[in-house]
């Protein structure tokens, strides 16, 4: 945040903008511009060392920010051309609690005070900034119940069956008149053919999609069919001819195209083969190495997966670009997980009772903490306009739908998405400050040797999940190349610990591809 610019007469006058406002029947205005305006120029006489350098003035309503005069404003206020801006009265700059924060503080960033001729209303004094402040509260609460009324509407129009907007699924298109689904009568019969393919022909979803491109199938959005969408075909219960918001189904107004019988044989059949999300995230306690397994050829994640072999059922991980798309898009090999989750413990484990290593790696955090703090600084910059950005654009969405110019159903998806990306910025922001308040120099190294120690013991002795969580915690990624090229890079919650390459180390070659 920018200092507050001062007054002091050896370096020049006071440069202030007089901004007024009608809406835009001047005939029940109390006051017309001109008579805000000789009220300004008498306030800035009366006192000192101010001087009039830039006047603003709109004929339009306070509840919209997008006014012509109002921009000049912010924008000369970004440039540096005005010290101080000055209204007749605070409703002149904006009708709601929302409006008026977002404008105090982009002029509060850019070092501008605020004040009011007609209302003790000053930003340049610590109880106009804790007023700004109290402003800001009230305005997060006004834009949070704003978006509960938003969705609560979205919610009410389920319930009646109503679509609440977004990409009709396939086998259907949205129809303007009614807001309704309607059957796409040439993408229905290939959502049959799925059913058909998975229930009758006992087909998997990585066959499905290759049959349906073969066949010259295409999504709604003309591209391949992957496992994905057949999968969201198989699970979407739009097309039993229900309404789904917020985890609730509805009975919708747009007719089925799969019967309730063979839904549920789906249904049935993805929970015994495993196919469906929900069964997979339960099973993958199973695979310590998840979500850290990157495949160095593609950069996507691994996953764990299970074959029968000569020797019985084995399990292995997967780049899922081969498993979805085949070795035309990515050529990594399978990774026997025995193996690998094997090597990967005694290479963590040797590493974290190596002296030798903690001490270089403590000696290079020190090093590294020299530069951190203007790293720290330029990423809160970078934070904080993106949080100002975020914020933009929810105020204009929440605008939108206030007047009426953008309805619910396409104003709510997005302001949920907004809204969760404001909270992520705002808790990065905090760890980003805990950090710059943080005077704490890089960790002792025998502290490091105790905690390193103690990781060692508890992953000697930990099974599953535990043991998942504790690799997840110290394992920053494991980077596979090819089988006789795998890099796990180790870290401490206090200093990193940077590691050597795990070699082949008994990763024998998978049963043939």
């Amino acid at each position: 945040m920018m200092a507050k610019k001062t007054s002091d007469p050896t370096s020049g006058p006071v440069r202030v903008g007089i901004y007024t406002r009608i809406s835009t029947d001047e005939a029940h205005q109390p006051y017309s511009l001109g008579a805000q305006e000789d009220r300004l120029h008498s306030y800035v006489k009366s006192q000192d060392n101010w001087k009039i350098s830039r006047k603003y003035d709109d004929q339009m309503t306070g509840a919209v920010l997008e006014r012509p005069g109002l921009q000049r404003a912010l924008q000369d206020a970004r440039a540096g051309e005005i010290d101080h801006l000055l209204v007749f009265r605070v409703d002149r700059l904006a009708r709601s609690v929302r409006g008026l924060a977002s404008i105090l503080e982009e002029l509060d960033e850019c070092g501008v005070a605020f004040r009011s001729a007609t209302e003790p209303f000053d930003t340049s004094s610590p109880a106009g900034r804790m007023m700004v402040q109290m402003l800001g509260v009230f305005a997060e609460f006004e834009r949070a119940t704003l978006i509960e009324r938003v969705i609560a509407g979205m919610e009410r129009k389920a319930a009646s069956g109503g679509w609440n907007g977004g990409n009709a699924p396939f086998g259907y298109d949205l129809d303007s008149q009614t807001g309704s689904l309607k059957v796409n009568e040439s993408e229905a019969p290939v959502v049959e053919k799925v059913f058909e393919l998975y229930l009758s022909e006992k087909l998997g979803t990585v066959s499905i999609a290759r049959l349906l491109n073969e066949s010259g199938h295409r999504t709604k959005l003309g591209t391949l069919w992957r496992p994905k969408s057949v999968l969201r075909v198989l699970t979407n219960r739009a097309y039993l001819g229900e309404v789904v918001f917020r985890e609730k189904s509805y009975a919708g107004r747009h007719p089925a195209v799969v019967e309730p019988e063979t839904f549920e044989r789906a249904r049935r059949l993805l929970a015994e083969r495993g196919e469906d999300s929900a069964r997979r995230r339960s099973n993958t306690s199973d695979y310590m190495l998840s979500g850290v397994l990157i495949c160095g050829l593609c950069g996507r994640r691994f996953t764990g997966a299970k074959a029968g072999g000569n020797g019985g059922t084995y399990r292995y991980y997967i780049c899922p670009s081969r498993a979805q798309l085949g070795t035309g898009r990515c050529s990594q090999h399978r990774l026997r997980a025995d193996a690998l989750e094997d090597a990967v413990m005694k290479h963590l484990i040797r590493n974290l009772k190596d002296s030798k290593v903690l001490k270089v790696s403590v000696e290079k955090a020190e090093q590294r903490m020299e530069g951190v703090r203007p790293k720290l600084q330029r990423e809160l910059g970078q934070t904080e306009r993106k949080l100002r950005d975020i914020r933009s654009s929810i105020d204009r969405y929440l605008r939108a739908f206030e007047t009426g110019s953008m309805p619910s159903e396409v104003c709510a998806p997005r302001l949920a998405e907004l809204d969760a990306r404001k909270t992520e910025l705002e808790t990065h922001r905090e760890e980003i400050q805990g950090q710059l308040d943080s005077d704490d120099s890089a960790a002792d190294l025998e502290e490091v040797r105790d905690v390193a120690a103690d990781w060692a013991r508890r992953l000697e002795d930990a099974e599953m999940p535990l043991l998942k969580h504790l690799i997840r915690t110290l394992v920053r990624e494991v980077r596979v190349e090819s089988r006789a090229s795998i890099r796990p890079v180790i870290h401490l919650p206090m200093v990193r610990v940077t590691s050597r390459w795990v070699g082949r180390q008994g990763l024998e070659p998978c049963p043939p591809d």
